[in-house]
């Protein structure tokens, strides 16, 4: 096989890896979303510090759905990752897999039978995107034997589910999974414990990242990430992500209207729709501008969402549900704080476009002068 075909077969799988993800993430989001809504509105209405102790109270009763969408989501996550690699025949073992990694206890017994220590808190959401992986593609394999006829009705709903089970239980609970959930409880303490330059970093990279290719992977990494520590109570990287997400259609949208002539003509539509799409936190909105010169979109884009990221960090903003965007702003700790790193973020990001951009008639004279004194092969 030659090195472009390994780097084409790599290439496929790691697409197909990315497909997967994002199908158990397109599951997990309407939990975490129900989750988080329902837990910052318990907050909003009872005590955050006794609201789980006031039972029947009607913030108790709030908290009590917004824990149970936190709580499943993660299986969920997980379920649907191994029910995009094998099927239906993967989706309960996926479920399962992910849930025993959350079981704190469970975890730290597997520990001590292989002789370390830790990982009392469960693996989290990196366990439930192991679970779903290593599920997925055990049950794929048995999926494809060849077995009698006869057998051939009790494979997806008996046979597979039960042994992916006993082959991939032992696999995560003593081999994969006290290690993720070792990293895991340290990324959530570093989060926890985080202050001034380290969260402002943070906010950087993750503001940085969700403007860098407006919905596409690099995006989708810092929204998972972020989605995933909303299970650990941690919701500041959410409203990073979230700010940083918003501020590129938003931002462009704005360099538009301010300095029209740098534009084509019908970009002036996409201005127009870009502003309710940024606000509802569609990050994509801004994929028109960036597709049309990323040369000066994209460092125009990622400058402004990596600052609108990092002083949302810094000013210790927070944001407990996964989407919405100014529409679920109120759910925030400091609403106030939240819009004003994204005025900041979606003004530097109109003015270093607005600068960097050259006039549109001058851009397409001189790209259409440089095209025609290349030289032409007789």
């Amino acid at each position: 096989m030659s090195s472009n075909d390994t780097a084409d077969t790599l290439r496929a799988y790691l697409t197909s890896v990315k497909e997967d993800l994002m199908t158990g993430v397109s599951f997990m989001i309407p939990f975490v979303t129900i989750g988080g809504i329902f837990l910052a509105l318990a907050y909003a209405v009872g005590d955050t510090q006794t609201v789980f102790e006031n039972t029947g109270s009607a913030g108790w009763f709030l908290a009590q759905i917004g824990t149970a969408g936190l709580t499943i989501m993660v299986p969920i996550l997980g379920g649907y990752i191994a029910y995009a690699i094998a099927d239906r025949p993967g989706l309960a073992p996926g479920f399962l897999l992910a849930y025993l990694l959350q079981q704190g206890a469970v975890i730290e017994q597997a520990a001590l039978v292989v002789g370390l220590s830790g990982g009392s808190s469960g693996a989290g959401y990196l366990g439930a995107i192991v679970a779903g992986l290593v599920a997925g593609y055990v049950a794929r394999w048995f999926k494809s034997r060849d077995v009698p006829g006869v057998i051939q009705p009790m494979m997806p709903v008996l046979i597979i589910p039960v042994a992916t089970m006993a082959v991939a239980a032992p696999l995560l609970l003593f081999v994969l999974g006290v290690p993720v959930a070792i990293a895991n409880q340290s990324l959530t303490t570093f989060l926890e414990t985080m202050q001034g330059g380290q969260a402002i970093v943070v906010g950087l990279i993750l503001g940085g990242m969700m403007a860098a290719d407006m919905g596409g992977p690099i995006n989708k990494v810092a929204y998972v990430f972020a989605t995933g520590l909303i299970t650990e109570g941690i919701y500041a990287p959410m409203a990073a992500v979230m700010i940083g997400g918003m501020v590129p259609p938003i931002g462009m949208a704005l360099s538009n209207f301010i300095a029209p002539h740098k534009y084509e003509a019908e970009m002036y539509e996409n201005a127009k729709s870009g502003i309710p799409l940024g606000l509802a936190f569609i990050t994509e909105g801004a994929i028109p501008y960036g597709a049309a010169d990323p040369l000066r979109v994209i460092p125009s884009v990622v400058s402004g969402s990596a600052i609108a990221g990092a002083m949302s960090m810094a000013l210790g903003v927070t944001m407990p549900a996964p989407h919405g965007g100014v529409f679920v702003v109120l759910l925030s700790n400091k609403p106030l704080l939240f819009l004003a790193s994204l005025l900041v973020g979606t003004l530097v990001t109109a003015a270093v476009a607005t600068l960097i951009k050259p006039d549109f008639e001058e851009r397409i004279n001189a790209e259409t002068s440089s095209q025609s004194t290349q030289p032409t092969n007789n």
